[in-house]
């Protein structure tokens, strides 16, 4: 697949898919966004890739925001369209995914930026990295999930702190208040993301998909997370990577997992 604003590189099971619109600070526009939702789908649907790495092009930003100068011309109604269908297409797909995603902070993540390292699974950032959510000095508030996101990640009152006060925060603070997993040198960015997810793809494919499910469950309003969580166990043991799992435990060898 050709991409307007993306670059996709492969490296064995692992699928780096690299924000490219450096001269922008890598921000979000419609036609990245688009690109985005191709690329992430066809990520889960293809066999070959066990998991995904997003980062930006660059050494100064992950992705500096949203393209405010698309925000001029809408209206309320267009405003909610807007984020209604980015929430669907990317930030709700990255987050729901059956294949784990880890955002590599390379720099400044603002406003969109930071809502779309929210979204991955984990998130490992370099030490220059800032990330903040700016959106209430344009008169808006975070609108493809920020709000929701960052308060399950860093607890109400921080979060409103951030938000309300639309400060930036350095990636050892980010760390502190638990909005990132690993903080790092820029050198070291890469090859620690790469260390965790080639982790992560030792482990059961569908199990790793199921707890993916399981944890998500646990945050929506009227939806019972253990129970999520029971259900996704109980389909384990129907899998031949449970059985793989539970034969080589017995025979003390490493597992052969083949997502099945």
């Amino acid at each position: 697949m050709v991409f307007q604003n993306l670059l996709i590189e492969n490296k064995e099971r692992i699928r780096y898919i690299i924000i490219n619109r450096e001269s922008k600070l890598n921000a979000l526009n419609k036609a990245t966004l688009a690109d985005l939702h191709a690329a992430i789908t066809d990520a889960f649907n293809s066999p070959a890739v066990g998991g995904i790495i997003i980062t930006g092009a660059g050494q100064k930003a992950f992705v500096a925001g949203a393209d405010i100068a698309e925000f001029v011309e809408l209206d309320a109604e267009g405003g909610r369209l807007l984020a209604q269908h980015g929430q669907a297409t990317v930030f709700d797909l990255i987050e729901n995914g059956n294949k784990p995603i880890i955002a590599a902070v390379n720099g400044f993540a603002l406003g969109g930026g930071l809502e779309l390292a929210m979204a991955c699974h984990i998130r490992v950032a370099s030490d220059n990295a800032k990330m903040g959510l700016p959106e209430v000095t344009l008169g808006l508030v975070p609108g493809y999930g920020g709000t929701q996101r960052l308060t399950q990640l860093v607890g109400k009152g921080k979060a409103l702190e951030m938000i309300m006060t639309a400060d930036m925060i350095t990636a050892t603070e980010a760390h502190e208040y638990g909005l990132v997993n690993h903080v790092v040198s820029q050198e070291e960015l890469l090859a620690k993301a790469e260390e965790i997810l080639n982790k992560i793809l030792l482990r059961a494919p569908l199990a790793i998909a199921s707890a993916i499910k399981a944890v998500n469950a646990g945050t929506p309003d009227g939806v019972n997370g253990f129970e999520t969580e029971i259900e996704e166990f109980g389909k384990c043991f129907g899998t031949q990577d449970f059985k793989e799992g539970v034969a080589a435990f017995l025979a003390k060898r490493k597992p052969d997992f083949k997502g099945k």
